[in-house]
């Protein structure tokens, strides 16, 4: 964990007509496992390929086909707890989730109630600078995604693929410790930044392989302290869930907007009724889908086809010896190998390729230097570039790398060394070789230094007498230098001489 001072943020209140309202939020993320098979079959869980052509007998609900476990995604899902500092059951159990939809061809879910793999784990979400708050997880289990039911692609008939059916998911449950809407975005993005880092979800929302749904309530405010003293979620208002939330933009505009619906209705004397919603972006409000359901709802039982999982101590140990360097413990190295600042490492160290890319660049390199190039002009020029990707970027780590030796060795200026970026960039190229055929290398000769100041000296010799009354404005000479030479002349070498002639 980064060795910071962190307080907690304050809770979000939103004006009510009558009085003060808190929020208290608790998400269930859905995070599709990275696997290349199934959970219960051997189906290719690939995007994007033709409708209904990922399905095996089993995923189809076909009679007398029986699930087989795929191990690679319980160690995924294990990773996962891992990665959260959680609980590793070694038991476990499937469980059969009872409900009839056309996208669900079983007519059940198998999933895991009562015997989750993961139980009690935590996530550091950081506000800012020295802000953060410690969300716990409940549990993490293991289940079956459904199908997709598509309605608009015919105004009379509505279309199924299964290809999604029986991919594996991880649902990840908080407990409901989360107080604001950005908090909840901070949460569901350090989920996906770390679940990346394992290499267990890709976290791509727009593709559905992420999600969540998120249980809003309100509260009086010291109501929720009353909740953290005795554990009694009566103190914490009812909640409402709104389902399958796959941006972090669209889950704080409906939390947003699901309190102030719930806020008009107490305030009127009503009372809210626990159901699932869904959000309406367009029209910027929640909608009623269905009532809540209770476990008994769905009749849920243990799945006659599937003994208990149970795994092995020496098997999660193995898998824990071999996790990847997390993004908080990575971090914290950068600030303390490279001498970086908090936010500087925590920019560097959002993606792991991102990361990776600065790593390369700043080996055997003075690692602030390397951060700076990387953040202010890479970065800067990807965004500016239609937001590409580091993994898009046309300079290597190499070239970068040589641009940053070249100034290091004083061959070039720094201003000199952002002209031969943009090069690199837009035509590619070994950057010592690009300065060497284009005339870019610096002047570090004092005699042609000398000899242009002398000039511009002689030519304002008013400017001299203000120069030597006020030295700030010896900036000036340097500027002038500078520009007589072309932007070559070594700037520290032309700031030391003309301090020298205006000092005589």
């Amino acid at each position: 964990m980064l060795d910071l001072t962190y307080e907690t943020p304050k809770p979000k209140v939103i004006a009510g007509a009558k009085q003060d309202w808190e929020l208290v939020i608790g998400l269930e993320v859905h995070a599709q496992v990275s696997s290349n098979a199934k959970l219960f079959s051997g189906a290719s869980t690939k995007f994007g390929a033709e409708p209904n052509s990922n399905v095996a007998f089993v995923d189809a609900g076909m009679p007398g086909m029986l699930p087989v476990i795929n191990e690679e995604c319980v160690a995924q899902a294990v990773r996962t707890g891992l990665g959260l500092k959680a609980e590793i059951n070694l038991y476990s159990a499937f469980d059969r989730k009872n409900y009839f939809y056309p996208d669900l061809p079983q007519g059940y879910q198998i999933s895991q109630l009562y015997h989750p793999i993961v139980g009690v784990g935590e996530v550091l979400v950081e506000m800012g600078s020295g802000v953060a708050r410690t969300v716990r997880i409940e549990r993490i289990h293991l289940e079956q995604d459904a199908g997709k039911s598509i309605h608009d692609m015919d105004p009379t008939m509505s279309f199924v693929d299964l290809n999604r059916t029986g991919v594996a998911l991880m649902e990840i449950v908080s407990m409901p410790d989360i107080r604001g809407p950005e908090e909840a975005a901070a949460y569901v993005s350090k989920l996906r930044q770390i679940m990346r880092y394992l290499g267990t979800c890709d976290g791509n929302m727009q593709n559905g392989s992420m999600r969540a749904d998120v249980n809003v309530s309100i509260c009086a405010p010291g109501q929720y302290e009353k909740y953290q003293e005795s554990g009694d979620f009566s103190h914490l208002g009812t909640r409402c869930e709104i389902k399958n939330m796959n941006s972090l933009r669209f889950i704080q505009q409906a939390i947003e907007v699901e309190a102030k619906r719930q806020i008009a209705i107490v305030e009127g004397g009503g009372t809210v009724s626990q159901e699932t919603r869904l959000y309406d972006p367009d029209k910027g409000e929640t909608r009623s889908m269905r009532s809540k359901e209770e476990a008994h709802d769905y009749r849920y039982f243990p799945d006659p086809d599937l003994l208990p999982l149970e795994i092995e101590q020496a098997w999660v140990d193995d898998l824990k010896a071999h996790l990847p360097e997390l993004p908080d413990e990575k971090r914290l190295r950068f600030m303390e190998e490279f001498g970086l600042s908090d936010y500087d490492s925590g920019v560097l160290t959002a993606d792991t390729a991102d990361a990776a890319y600065f790593e390369e660049v700043a080996k055997g390199r003075d690692g602030k230097m390397a951060a700076n190039w990387v953040i202010n002009e890479l970065f800067g020029r990807l965004k500016k570039d239609d937001d590409k990707a580091i993994g898009d970027s046309p300079v290597s780590p190499a070239q970068l790398g040589g641009i940053i030796d070249l100034i290091a060795s004083d061959a070039i200026s720094g201003k000199i060394a952002k002209d031969l970026f943009e090069i690199v960039y837009s035509e590619g190229g070994d950057p010592a070789e690009i300065v060497e055929a284009r005339g870019m290398k610096q002047v570090t000769d004092l005699g042609p230094i000398e000899a242009a100041l002398d000039e511009i000296i002689a030519a304002n010799p008013a400017q001299v007498e203000m120069a030597k009354e006020n030295p700030k404005l010896a900036g000036w000479f340097v500027g002038q230098v500078m520009k007589a030479t072309g932007g070559k002349a070594n700037p520290k070498a032309v700031n030391e001489l003309v301090a020298k002639k205006l000092a005589g």
